[in-house]
């Protein structure tokens, strides 16, 4: 049985009434206490991991797709992007360096894909090629991106040596 004895303090050399001591019985305390916790621990969910989805081609051969609606976005240094439209040798929109903020990347993505539907009809396909000198935050807020601008058609591919030269001609790399 669980108790809280108190002992009146004692003070001064006048004699005064004896006062009783004070006793609690916290057994009743206890038992809720316990019974809380073993409520909880039961009710509570564990959270559960938070993953983006990622869907894989189905075929070994990839599906061809024309340079006037591939976007090539190349992740550099420095919270910067390069992105352009076509091939690294021909490119239809010229190479342009951007951010990460709602008025870069996801505003070039939106005009980018207009252009294109304008143009071919079709939607966008969007190539990602994380550089070595960008770092991993980058590659996810490209992806958060994709999902943001509902882009449905995305790849992350190795970085080419002509794309590494367009970076470091603009600072990027």
């Amino acid at each position: 049985m669980a108790e809280l004895n108190s002992t009146p303090e004692k003070s001064g050399n006048k004699p005064r009434a004896k006062k009783p001591n004070l006793k609690v019985d916290l057994t009743a305390m206890v038992d809720l206490a316990f019974l809380l916790i073993t409520f909880f621990m039961l009710t509570t969910t564990l959270s559960k991991p938070k993953a983006m989805e990622l869907n894989m081609p189905v075929g070994n051969e990839p599906s061809p797709v024309g340079e006037s609606r591939t976007m090539t976005i190349c992740l550099g240094k420095n919270n910067q992007a390069m992105y352009y439209l076509g091939t690294a040798d021909k490119p239809i929109l010229a190479a342009t360096l951007t951010n990460y903020s709602n008025s870069g990347l996801r505003k070039a993505i939106f005009e980018t894909r207009k252009y294109v539907k304008q143009t071919t009809g079709k939607s966008m396909m969007v190539i990602i090629k994380p550089a070595q000198s960008s770092i991993y935050e980058n590659l996810v807020n490209t992806l958060d991106e994709m999902k943001i601008t509902d882009v449905q058609q995305f790849a992350i591919a190795d970085i080419a040596p002509k794309d590494i030269t367009m970076l470091k001609d603009k600072l990027a790399y």
